[in-house]
Order: structure tokens, then C-alpha cells, then sequence
């Protein structure tokens, strides 16, 4: 389901490329498949192996690029970003990449993730006379990287990648080379790629399909990547790693057509659906998935059960996003907008409605509502990951306990809330097993489940108190 209606937001999207003639444009089209992973704000910078020059704005990107915008990003290497906020405010000075001019050269910088030391770091850097110009946690990574001084981009990046903590993406651009960097988790994905001579770096490898790159590689944890004229480059910034992918990006957050791991998301999403079916099967006459991240569950769910699946519900994708509503009734009048029942499938029948999560429950029972409106029968809801009982620091904008109905309610109660017949959600084993363990010999197979047992692969360091007292107040 989109992100707008269901009010769960993944923090952003990279993409850059070093040696090609087009690099502006091919930059434009790879962020363009990117677009679902932030729709506040997008922007660009492009070098020419002199100058770096960007453009940014808040809106989609096709809005933020409508007037010719990319014609004077020339040069032969980019960067670009687009954003939703999970740390920072909704302004423009937020929009990435960032673009630092200093004495001798020039840098631009994005970032995919949340650092969870932030708030830490930036008063020891503004105690020592830094001036920020963003409330984006990305830049703290510019000014740790002017601290460090040891006369070598790479190692004061080396010195400041082992300063910041949390979930983090980071792509840089300086007038002779490109680097990326991934945290020591690896929580959000990136990868490598290439077109003849030239290498691309995306967080999802589906930007490679519409740009016609090749995949070459993902990026490990705690890797450094570094391209230029010479080729590609890697190091380690620490060997202190351990795997844990956002398990809500194979759940929710990526393409189907995206590959995490060497796992295709379609393919993972199908094997949930189907051990959904081994594990709460119903008797019911139709399966519908809400679109459009729960219809590859749906089906698995309707080949093992041999249910059919129809499509009972439908998106109208020419509707204004409705997070942005100031109030609920409007928010919750934005999902029948988005949404609509298709009496002729669901009238009579009993219905296995297929979701991949519920956050705040609001969405299901709206959705639910529909479904009766078009006279369903029965409806049974049936959801592709377990409860989503815990807040996530690392880069999605859920971050207290008191925003996650599965949090304060058993699901017997949010069964009764959204108003469906029957309500079960996947085991925890079910979706490590669903996905497939890409990496066998770490926890839960080299994915982050903390959303669901609050398990977190990491200290929470700014965010520990929150949420203790998160914990304290719901056991009260």
C-alpha cells in the first residue's frame, strides 16, 4: 500500500554514477524508480571534474525537475536523493544532497537512514563552534569530516563514520571521485552497478533495470566505496559488523523488483503470503491485497490455499497525498480516495483480505469498512509480518510505542477495532523463513526484527530514555 495512506515512511533514496556523459539525466531517471522511497523533496548534484552544481526542491521529483533544471547540471558524475524526513523538519534547507563549498574544493553529501547519535554529536560539535545550517542529522557527517583533519578525505571519513551510530546510506561527491558508505548493520540496502564504463550506486538495485545498468555487487556493512577515473574501490571503515537488513524492506518499503541480499522482494513477498496460508488459513471464496505492496502476498496466499485471487480493491494513483491532511477525518476521507471496493468481486463473498502491516490500525479499519460498503460477507484479515510492536531509530518515522496499535492493544482487540471477522499475522519464524536467511549463521538470518520483538541489533544511545519510558508507561 502506498505510503502516504498508510503513514509508515522509509527515510529516502540514493542514487549516483561516475563517468558518464549523461550523468544529470541518467541520475534524474534512477531516482525516478526510487520515488517511493521519499516524495517530500528530491534534488541533484552533478560535477564536471571542476565545479559541483546542484539543484533542489521540495515536491516529486518530476515537479522539482519541470523546467529544464537538469540542462545545467552538466558534467560527467552525480549524485541525487529523494526524501522523506524521519529526522529533520519538512523545509527546503533539509532537502539533500547537501552541497559544502570550502576553501580548496567542494562536497555534496546525501544519506539513507537515521543516526541514532545525532542529537550527541551535534551539541559536542556546536560546543566546539559549529554552525549548523540544517535540523538534518546528515549533517552532522560534514561537520565530523572538517573535525577530523588528518589531510586525507578518506581517512577523516574513516575517522567520522566511526563517530556516528545508527542506520546510514552515504554517498558523496567531490569533483574527482564518488563514495559510498554503509553502516556496520547494513540496515538499508545499496548496490553497485554499471553501464559500460560507468559505475552506479543505488539503494535498490530495480534504479539499475530502468537505467540499464548492470549489478555488480551489494555493498557490505562497514564498507567504503570509492570511484573515480581509475575505477572502483574497497575499503573497510571498521570490521566490527554484523548483518541486519531491515526485514520491513523485504516486507514493505522496496520494489518488488528489487533484489536485497541476492533475494528478489517480489519472490519473498510470495513466500509470506504462502506460509500466511500454512499458518492461518480460512475458508472464504475470494483474496484480495491491498495495493500495492501486499498483492504479491496476496497471491501466495491464494496459490497455497487455491483461493482465487481478484482484485477487490483498487488504487486510484491520481489523488493528492494524504499524510499531508491536517486532521484525521480528512486523512481517513484521503484513503476512500485513494481506495475503492470492487462491488462486483466482493458483494457476497467472504473475503481474505492480504495487508503487509498495520501501523496505527486507522487504514485497516477504514479498509475493512469499504470491503463491507461493497457488501463483503465476511471479512478476514490476514497480515504478511507479525505485530508491529516496536518504535524503528534506524531510518523509518516511527519512534514511539504509542503510535503502534499492536503496541497497547492483543490482537483479539485490534481485530475488534478495525471491525474485521478474523485477524492473525505472520510468526516471526514465518517471515525469517519466508524471506530466506540470507545470511544463515547471524541472528534471525541477518535481518533486523526489532520492530516485532524489540530486539534492536544495536545500542539506542539518544533514543535509549524515550524508550525506556516508552516501555515503563505501557506497563503501567
Amino acid at each position: 500500500m502506498s505510503t502516504e495512506i498508510k503513514g509508515l515512511n522509509e527515510e529516502c533514496g540514493i542514487f549516483g554514477i561516475w563517468n558518464h556523459p549523461s550523468a544529470a539525466q541518467i541520475t534524474y531517471y534512477g531516482l525516478h524508480s526510487l520515488q517511493h522511497r521519499g516524495q517530500e523533496g528530491a534534488g541533484i548534484v552533478s560535477t564536471d571534474g571542476v565545479t559541483l552544481k546542484g539543484h533542489r526542491n521540495l515536491g516529486l521529483l518530476a515537479d522539482v525537475f519541470k523546467h529544464g533544471e537538469l540542462d545545467d547540471l552538466v558534467g560527467k558524475s552525480a549524485i541525487g536523493h529523494v526524501r522523506y524526513a524521519t529526522a529533520g523538519g519538512k523545509s527546503l534547507s533539509n532537502v539533500q544532497p547537501f552541497l559544502f563549498h570550502f576553501q580548496n574544493s567542494s562536497l555534496a553529501l546525501a544519506h539513507n537512514g537515521n543516526l541514532i547519535n545525532a542529537k550527541t554529536l551535534r551539541n559536542e560539535l556546536e560546543e566546539e563552534g559549529a554552525i549548523f545550517q540544517t535540523s538534518s542529522d546528515t549533517e552532522v557527517l560534514a561537520h565530523l569530516l572538517k573535525r577530523s583533519r588528518t589531510g586525507s578525505l578518506l581517512e577523516d571519513l574513516k575517522v567520522a563514520l566511526n563517530q556516528v551510530k545508527g542506520g546510514f546510506a552515504y554517498m558523496l561527491l567531490t569533483e574527482n571521485e564518488l563514495i559510498a558508505a554503509l553502516d556496520p548493520n547494513g540496515f538499508r540496502p545499496l548496490s553497485i552497478g554499471k553501464i559500460g564504463d560507468a559505475y552506479v550506486v543505488a539503494s535498490e538495485t530495480c534504479a539499475f533495470d530502468t537505467v540499464g545498468a548492470e549489478f555488480v555487487r551489494d555493498v557490505e556493512p562497514g564498507e567504503l566505496i570509492i570511484i573515480n577515473d581509475e575505477g572502483l574501490h574497497i575499503e573497510k571503515f571498521t570490521e566490527d559488523v554484523k548483518h541486519s537488513i531491515c526485514s520491513m524492506e523485504y516486507v514493505y518499503f522496496a520494489r518488488p523488483d528489487s533484489n536485497i541480499a541476492g533475494i528478489n522482494v517480489h519472490s519473498a513477498r510470495k513466500r509470506m503470503g504462502k506460509r500466511l496460508a500454512q499458518e492461518a488459513f480460512v475458508e472464504a471464496d475470494v483474496v484480495t491485497g491491498v495495493p500495492d505492496s501486499s498483492i504479491s502476498a496476496a497471491i501466495g496466499y491464494a496459490e497455497e490455499t487455491g483461493i482465487p485471487y481478484e482484485l477487490g480493491l483498487i488504487k486510484n494513483r491520481y489523488v493528492a497525498r494524504t499524510f499531508i491532511q491536517p486532521s484525521q477525518e480528512l486523512r481517513e476521507q484521503g484513503v476512500k480516495m485513494k481506495l475503492s471496493a470492487v462491488r462486483g468481486v466482493v458483494e457476497g463473498k467472504r473475503v481474505v483480505m492480504i495487508d503487509d502491516s498495520i501501523v496505527r490500525g486507522t487504514t485497516s479499519r477504514r479498509i475493512v469498512q469499504l470491503l463491507r460498503e461493497a457488501g463483503a460477507a465476511e471479512v478476514h484479515v490476514r497480515i504478511a509480518s507479525p505485530p508491529l510492536a516496536f518504535p524503528c531509530f534506524y531510518g523509518i518515522d516511527i519512534q514511539t510505542r504509542n503510535e503502534l496499535i499492536a503496541a497497547n492493544y492483543s490482537v483479539d482487540e485490534i481485530c475488534h477495532i478495525i471491525g474485521a471477522d478474523s485477524l492473525t499475522y505472520l510468526s516471526e519464524d514465518g517471515l525469517v523463513e519466508a524471506v530466506g536467511r540470507p545470511y544463515p549463521n547471524e541472528p534471525y538470518g541477518g535481518l533486523c526484527m526489532a520492530y516485532f520483538n524489540g530486539d534492536y541489533p544495536t545500542e539506542l544511545f539518544d533514543y535509549e530514555q524515550e524508550y525506556l519510558a516508552s516501555l515503563e508507561a505501557k506497563s503501567r
